[in-house]
């Protein structure tokens, strides 16, 4: 039987749908499947809004949970006298999203006026499920002894309608300034001192089994859910569907007394007459920082040469919105925006889970669960090790591209969550102002390398690596003024760990200055690269989709060995399925039999792995196809490694697989230099290179 937790809620505004999706991610990350029920729909919703947890969860982790008994047909039985019905129709849903799962997560109700069975029909359906109770509260504005007479409470009444086993709490929407009120130094001192008062407090004997803090960040809305709301007519929609909303400026003085706060994230709201404003935003967009977007109000519209004037900015993705209230009646408007994350925002609702399943107490998750199978590695499980990983890596990572603002924003996260120590190349003055104008805050450890400071320190060496190819100490001086090149000699003579760039240079930029200085290992006969797949239900290694146009066979078999060893380096078992458009002995051309040999000296070189080719992706792939295309193949139906046999159908083939099944892929990865260099797309976002960073230390580890 699968491990049930129930999450109850402490009145109304504790975040249950966060908490709980949050709790899912947790108990993602460690290996474990899980399963997602809501028994009974929110009373007092509207229909289109009663399955908000059921929709998150099937978009954002490809579960399919059954809809929730609505409110309608539990309050008719419970009025019939029919609870015991209703009961046996919740174990019911219960025991079908049971199956193949190690976890379920159970999601109560949240008590609202004129509903007052809310706490004992959570407690009822928790005993009928024989599952465990989590108490899901919010801190906000409480003082702390409000806060656990709250708490204490609920757990009395939740214990004395049938139920006697309350797991533990949550708290949640943690205010930023407790730490330092009452003087604690970190997240750990924090859990430690509501633990400690509750033992003080209550008889209860429960565990806290997280501390949240509210992270204004994740209530950023975007233009779009603000134009949703106020019903605005779009005059340039630009980026209006990914911006954030970090802050918002009522504009009504002098461009000259307010132009300080046109910085990164900030919505402007003016009266629609405000011409200048309007070209004031566009200048500071045209000159790169990502408003979130121009409110106009006052019914009034910008004129058609103002408009044709500022067609540049606009381009740069400057949302500009317009309604005909007045701007006081807008502002009032404004604060109605719920902090509740829209059903098409997945970006948001990924971060949000995130953040809660990072503060839960992923040790005692895993003891309640008694692990005692295999777990799978799925993408969130991958993505934490990654991190834990690269933490304990502890590794200096050196980034050429340092003024670039999204590589400023990953060095950042990097830093803070310990994933790396990061070097920013790159002019510190200029580094400082364009944090500051992209509302990042930069973290006093990152440290800041003017180029020229150092350049004259590798003159030499460079002039030594490459002498034998005509290098001069002036050529090699002039070289060196290229930040790629720098970071790489840094690299080659140990004064980091790691280099990652591409963000405004090509593959080839960085890639060259690799082969140069660093060079290919020596068991290696070329440098490839793999993309890590994060598929819903597990992590695929696809290689080689950025380096090798047309690898022979040898380059192949060599891309083959390399991958796998990326795999099991990142916890994958490599199973490597060398691919073709032919299926064994099925088909012929020199395309396959390049495959065959490749496949032919990949095991010769590596007895120890399982490899087969030539598979077509879909014998690879999935095992139905496998038992009838290749029944003995040790790999197919089961392949965790996909090798493909030229750069045309890797990269082809992985980005069909990203944007048609909305597959997030971590990636490039090089593999095969003496020293780790990774490559960024230069549309990647910041999550993508702070991943990336990570991937760079775990493969410095032994280098």
């Amino acid at each position: 039987m699968p491990y049930t937790l129930f999450v109850a809620p402490v009145g109304a505004g504790t975040g249950l749908t966060s908490v709980s999706l949050g709790l899912l991610r947790a108990f993602d990350r460690l290996g474990l499947r899980v399963a997602f029920l809501k028994p009974v729909g929110q009373p007092g919703v509207p229909i289109e809004e009663a399955d908000r947890s059921c929709h998150f969860v099937r978009s954002m982790m490809s579960l399919q949970p059954p809809e929730p008994i609505s409110a309608e047909r539990m309050e008719t039985l419970m009025g019939q006298g029919k609870r015991n019905q209703l009961m046996e129709h919740i174990v019911e849903l219960h025991a079908k999203v049971s199956k193949n799962a190690d976890v379920v997560i159970v999601e109560g109700l949240v008590p609202v006026p004129g509903y007052s069975f809310s706490l004992r029909l959570n407690a009822e359906i928790a005993s009928c499920l024989n599952a465990e109770m989590l108490l899901s509260t919010s801190f906000a504005d409480k003082g702390v002894d409000s806060y656990f007479r709250q708490l204490e409470i609920a757990a009395r009444v939740y214990r004395s309608v049938e139920n006697d086993t309350i797991a533990g709490w949550t708290v949640n929407k943690l205010p930023k300034g407790f730490k330092a009120d009452h003087n604690l130094a970190d997240i750990n001192e924090v859990n430690q001192f509501f633990q400690n008062k509750a033992d003080e407090t209550s008889d209860q004997g429960m565990k806290c089994l997280g501390v949240i803090p509210f992270t204004r960040s994740l209530v950023a809305p975007r233009p779009a859910d603000v134009a949703r709301l106020i019903n605005a007519e779009i005059i340039n929609a630009g980026d209006i569907n990914n911006r954030r909303i970090k802050r918002t400026v009522i504009f009504a003085r002098q461009v000259a007394n307010q132009g300080q706060e046109m910085i990164a994230g900030t919505l402007l709201v003016t009266p629609g007459d405000r011409e200048d404003v309007i070209m004031a935003a566009c200048l500071a967009a045209f000159n790169g920082i990502p408003l979130a977007g121009i409110l106009l109000t006052d019914g009034q519209r910008p004129s058609g040469t103002v408009l044709d004037l500022c067609q540049k900015a606009m381009a740069t993705g400057l949302p500009v919105m317009a309604v005909d209230l007045e701007l006081h009646d807008t502002v009032n408007r404004l604060e109605e925006l719920e902090n509740e994350v829209p059903k098409d925002d997945r970006e948001r609702m990924d971060q949000v889970m995130e953040h809660m399943a990072s503060h839960f107490d992923s040790e005692w998750l895993r003891q309640r669960c008694q692990m005692s199978h295999n777990a799978r590695l799925s993408p969130p499980a991958f993505r934490y090790q990654l991190i834990e990983k690269a933490r304990a890596a502890n590794k200096r990572i050196v980034l050429p591209e340092g003024e670039d603002p999204r590589t400023l924003q990953a060095a950042c996260i990097a830093q803070k969550r310990g994933i790396a120590r990061c070097v920013l190349l790159g002019d510190p003055e200029k580094i400082h102002q364009i944090a500051k104008g992209h509302y990042i805050k930069l973290d006093p450890e990152i440290e800041i390398i003017n180029p020229l400071d150092v350049l004259e320190e590798y003159v030499e060496p460079l002039f030594e690596l490459r002498k034998h190819k005509g290098m001069t100490p002036d050529r090699a001086r002039e070289y060196l003024h290229d930040e790629v090149v720098l970071g790489t000699m840094m690299l080659a003579k140990n004064g980091v760990d790691g280099l990652v760039s591409g963000a405004i240079h090509t593959t080839a930029d960085t890639i060259r200055p690799a082969l140069q200085l660093i060079k290919t290992a020596p068991e290696c006969k070329a440098v490839s690269s793999v993309f890590f797949m994060l598929l819903p239900e597990q992590v695929l290694v696809y290689g080689d989709c950025a380096v090798n146009p047309d690898p022979d066979a040898e380059t192949l078999a060599d891309i083959a060995i390399q991958s796998a060893n990326s795999a099991e380096i990142f916890g994958i078992e490599p199973r490597v399925a060398m691919i073709s458009y032919s299926t064994g002995s099925s088909g012929g051309g020199s395309d396959v039999e390049k495959v065959r040999e490749a496949t032919r000296i990949a095991r010769e070189r590596r007895p120890d792995l399982l490899i087969d080719g030539p598979l077509q992706y879909d014998a690879a792939a999935i095992a139905s196809v496998a038992k009838g295309k290749a029944p003995n193949s040790p790999v197919a139906g089961r392949a965790t490694v996909f090798v493909f046999p030229d750069l045309n159908t890797g990269n082809t083939t992985y980005k069909a697989v990203q944007r048609s099944a909305h597959v997030v892929s971590v990636g490039p990865m090089l593999q095969g230099l003496n020293k780790p260099v990774n490559d960024l797309s230069r549309g990647a976002m910041v999550e993508d290179i702070v991943f990336t960073i990570a991937l760079t230390a775990i493969q410095a580890i032994d280098k």
